[in-house]
C-alpha cells in the first residue's frame, strides 16, 4: 500500500518539529547541534530508502513527535563556567518548557566527584573539544584555512528518489510563454523538507536543472556550515576588502612618512 500525501505531510511536520526543538535545546553548542541534525538526516534518508508501509510511517511520525517533546521538556544543556572551592561550577540552561521534577536530588543534585580517573579523562576530553559560548564567539578562520577546509568538505549527494517534483503555471512578466505554460518547477527534498521554486527562464528543462542546483546549494550549506559555495564567495569578498584596506593603510603611512621627511 502506498503512502498517502496526508501521511507524508504529517511526517514532514514531525521532522520539522524535531528540527525546531533541537535548535532550542542545543542552542549555543554548535558541535552537538550539527551532530544531532546529521543523525536526523541519516535516519530520514534510511527510512525513505527502506520503503516502509503506512503503519511503520505512522509509528515513525509518532516517534518523532515524542522525541521533540523529550528534547523540549527533559533535556537541558550544562556548560562548565569555572571552579568554586575546588569544585566544578556549571551553568544549566533551564527553559520555560523544561519539566522540573519534585525529587530533592533533582532540585539539589549532589556534587560530582572529579577526583576519579574517569572524571579526569572527561575533563581532558572537554578541554580538547571545541565549545561554543554565547559570550565569546569562536574565532573565525583566516581565508587560507577556510579555503582548504572548503576543498576538503564532503559535498552532499542529491538523489532523484529523494526529490518530489511538480510543475505549475508561471506568473509575472514574460507573456504567454510564461503565464500559459507550466514552466515553474517546484522541488521538495523529502528527507530534509527543503522546498525550492524556480522560474528563472522560459525553458522547463533549464528551470529543472537550476532548481536542482539551488537545492544542492542549500544542502551544501546545511551539511557544511560556513564552508558552502555561497559562504565562500562572501568570505572571498571580505578577504578582498581586507586586503584593500591594508594596502590603503600602507599607502597612507608611506605618504605620511614622506611628508615628514620633506619637512
Amino acid at each position: 500500500m502506498s503512502i498517502t500525501p496526508t501521511l507524508k505531510a504529517a511526517a514532514r511536520s514531525a521532522y520539522r518539529d524535531v528540527w525546531r526543538a533541537s535548535s532550542v535545546t542545543f542552542r549555543g553548542d554548535d558541535t552537538v547541534l550539527q551532530a544531532f541534525r546529521q543523525k536526523m538526516r541519516l535516519d530520514a534518508v534510511e527510512a525513505v530508502r527502506e520503503d516502509k508501509g503506512p503503519e511503520q510511517y505512522e509509528q515513525l511520525t509518532k516517534l518523532y513527535h515524542e522525541i521533540a517533546v523529550v528534547l523540549r521538556k527533559n533535556i537541558v544543556q550544562g556548560t562548565r563556567v569555572g571552579e568554586s572551592d575546588g569544585k566544578d561550577v556549571y551553568r544549566v540552561n533551564i527553559r520555560k518548557e523544561t519539566e522540573l521534577g519534585d525529587n530533592d536530588t533533582i532540585k539539589s543534585p549532589p556534587p560530582v566527584d572529579t577526583s576519579s580517573r574517569s572524571a579526569r579523562k572527561r575533563e581532558k576530553l572537554d578541554a580538547a573539544l571545541p565549545h561554543s559560548d554565547s559570550t565569546s564567539p569562536p574565532r573565525p578562520l583566516n581565508y587560507s584555512a577556510l579555503k582548504r577546509a572548503h576543498k576538503q568538505r564532503k559535498i552532499p549527494e542529491l538523489r532523484e528518489e529523494d526529490l518530489e517534483e511538480s510543475f505549475v503555471r508561471g506568473s509575472g512578466p514574460g507573456g504567454q510563454s510564461i503565464n500559459k505554460t507550466e514552466n515553474n518547477v517546484q522541488l521538495l527534498h523529502k528527507p530534509t523538507g527543503i522546498r525550492v521554486s524556480c522560474q528563472e527562464t522560459r525553458s522547463l528543462s533549464l528551470n529543472r536543472a537550476r532548481a536542482r542546483k539551488i537545492i544542492l546549494g542549500k544542502l551544501d550549506k546545511l551539511a557544511n556550515p560556513g564552508l558552502s559555495k555561497e559562504e565562500m564567495k562572501a568570505a572571498k569578498q571580505r578577504e578582498r576588502e581586507r586586503r584593500r584596506r591594508k594596502k590603503a593603510k600602507k599607502r597612507a603611512e608611506l605618504k605620511a612618512s614622506e611628508d615628514e621627511d620633506s619637512d
